[in-house]
């Protein structure tokens, strides 16, 4: 059991299940998961940047396959802040386009804290943009890769989760860089909803959690919020996308549910 989550009959399919920022935190906990949720045929890709933790984790999951669960799992070591990292993750996934599957699952995780300042010390732009880069552009161009790759059709159902932030929708001082980009992210997953309603859209915001990146918004600001193990998150965005109920293009905060 993960979370709140008995393991029940219900699955996300014979899925294509790609998860960027995979290698720890919530990507981590993400992984582990929805393990128990792919029929036998699936593909799970695992893309970060560390190459030494991917493969600690590829090895974890395999060991926690069931008996005659065939599920294949690639590790695919990118920066998604360049352009060849883009392509060599939507490559991978190109290479499965073959398969039977009837579901593709794209978790949009892979995300930086950025410079906490005031507004007015972002006057460099090579700054701004090379932030925009990796938290914006990169998950427009992975998500229209992975679009081309799997043409939406009947009987394959398409879901993309953006993980978001209650930050894409209150402003907070010095955070500039942080809201911008997720605030942007959630308009782009909305635009995607209305121009392909076979696409089901959700924006998850999952809370304050124990990870690295919770670590240096305490270094760096002093404050403390209230972490939640990343395993309880993951475990209410899991129970979203199998009951599939949600509105597509939603926001959906970790403390709404």
């Amino acid at each position: 059991m993960w979370g709140n989550i008995t393991l029940k009959a219900i699955t996300l399919g014979r899925c294509m299940c790609i998860i960027t920022g995979a290698s720890k935190g919530f990507g981590r906990a993400l992984a582990h998961l929805v393990l128990n949720y792919l029929k036998t045929g699936s593909v799970l890709l695992l893309v970060a940047r560390s190459r030494p933790l991917l493969q600690q984790l590829k090895e974890e999951l395999l060991q926690n396959l069931k008996d005659m669960q065939e599920i294949t799992i690639f590790c695919t070591v990118a920066d998604l802040s360049t352009k060849e990292g883009v392509e060599d993750t939507v490559a991978m996934a190109r290479q499965q386009s073959l398969k039977e599957i009837d579901h593709v699952l794209l978790i949009n995780n892979a995300a930086s804290l950025g410079d906490i300042s005031p507004f007015e010390n972002f006057t460099e732009l090579e700054r701004v943009n090379s932030y925009l880069a990796f938290n914006v552009s990169s998950v427009l161009a992975l998500t229209a890769g992975m679009l081309q790759a799997f043409p939406p059709r009947a009987g394959l159902q398409w879901s993309v989760v953006n993980c978001s932030s209650m930050f894409a929708v209150q402003a907070l001082p010095s955070w500039v860089l942080y809201c911008t980009a997720k605030a942007a992210r959630d308009m782009m997953f909305r635009v995607l909803a209305v121009e392909n309603p076979n696409v089901k859209v959700l924006s998850y915001a999952p809370g304050p959690m124990d990870t690295q990146m919770q670590e240096d918004i305490r270094r760096l600001t002093g404050i403390q919020y209230h972490l939640h193990p990343c395993r309880d998150s993951a475990a209410k965005l899991m129970r979203l996308l199998l009951d599939n109920d949600f509105v597509t293009a939603c926001h959906v905060d970790f403390f709404d549910l």
